[in-house]
C-alpha cells in the first residue's frame, strides 16, 4: 500500500469520526433519478449520498435549510488539496525531464478557476448545485467561482466515499480529457507557429485551417477545426473558441508528423 493510500485511510477514519451523520434529519436528499444521472456523469458509483449532497450545497442556499446544515466549503478545502496532490503526482511522472518551475506552471494552468469551471461544465455539474436564484444567475453570466468550487467539493466527496483511488481516477480522467481536447493550455508553446515552422522546413507548404463543425448555443459554442497540409488532413481539434480549436489541431498534426518522421 502506498503512503498516499495509508494517509488517506487515516484521514478518512478521523473525518468520519468527527462528522456525525443523521440521514433521517438530512436537510435535503438528492432524488434517485438525479443521483443516477450524477453517477453516470462522474463515472463513479455513489455509496454514501450525504457526502455528495453536501458537496452540491452552495452557501447561498443555507437560508432555506435548518441551522445545522453546512455548505460545501469544507469539502472544497479538502478537494483542493487532493486535486493538487493528484495533478502534481501525475505531472511529476508524465514529464520526468521538466524542472520544478515548469511543473508548477503547468499545474497552475490545470487547476486554476477557469480550468476547474471547464471541467465542471463538461459534466454538467451546475445542473445539480443547490443555490439561490442570484447565484444561478451568476453562473449564467459566466461567473466561474461557484462551479469551480463545487468541482473541488465533488473530488472530496468521491475521496471520502470511496478513497484515494477513485478520486485520483476522476481527477486524471477530467484533466486528461481537457488536455486532449485543447480546452486547457498547459504550455507556452504556440502550436500553430511550431507547425508552420516545421512544415516550411520540410517543404510541405503552409498549414490551412478549416472549421468543420460548430455546436452549442451562442453563449457556449464548441468549434471543431481541421488543419490541412497539401490538401491532406493532418490534425483535428476542438475548443470553446476558434483559436483554441486551431491550437489543438496543430498540436495533433505536429505529433503525427514528427512521430512518422522518426
Amino acid at each position: 500500500m502506498s503512503w498516499v493510500s495509508k494517509l488517506s485511510r487515516i484521514f478518512l477514519r478521523r473525518y468520519r469520526a468527527e462528522t456525525p451523520r443523521d440521514s433521517e434529519n438530512s436537510a435535503h436528499t438528492l432524488p434517485e433519478n438525479q443521483k443516477q444521472r450524477l453517477q453516470r456523469l462522474l463515472g463513479y458509483r455513489i455509496r454514501n449520498g450525504d457526502f455528495f449532497e453536501q458537496a452540491l450545497l452552495h452557501r447561498s442556499f443555507l437560508q432555506r435549510l435548518p441551522e445545522a446544515s453546512r455548505s460545501n466549503e469544507r469539502l472544497e478545502f479538502l478537494g483542493d488539496s487532493i486535486l493538487n496532490l493528484v495533478v502534481a503526482d501525475y505531472l511529476y511522472h508524465r514529464f520526468p525531464q521538466a524542472e520544478e518551475g515548469e511543473l508548477t506552471k503547468i499545474r497552475s494552468r490545470l487547476v486554476n478557476r477557469k480550468a476547474l469551471a471547464a471541467y465542471a461544465k463538461a459534466i454538467h455539474l451546475s445542473d445539480f448545485i443547490l443555490m439561490s436564484t442570484s447565484a444561478a444567475q451568476a453562473i449564467g453570466k459566466g461567473y466561474d467561482a461557484i462551479t469551480a468550487d463545487t468541482f473541488e467539493a465533488i473530488i472530496a466527496a468521491i475521496y471520502l466515499d470511496g478513497g484515494i483511488h477513485p478520486a485520483r481516477e476522476f481527477v486524471e480522467r477530467q484533466v486528461l480529457a481537457a488536455m486532449k481536447k485543447g480546452a486547457v493550455i498547459t504550455a507556452d508553446e504556440n502550436y500553430k507557429s511550431m507547425l508552420l515552422e516545421y512544415a516550411q522546413s520540410q517543404g510541405i507548404g503552409a498549414p490551412r485551417y478549416h472549421i468543420v463543425k460548430e455546436e452549442g448555443p451562442d453563449h457556449d459554442r464548441t468549434f471543431t477545426v481541421d488543419v490541412m497540409l497539401n490538401n491532406v488532413r493532418q490534425g483535428r481539434g476542438t475548443g470553446k473558441n476558434k483559436k483554441d480549436a486551431e491550437q489543438a489541431a496543430a498540436s495533433e498534426a505536429l505529433e503525427k508528423l514528427v512521430h512518422h518522421s522518426t
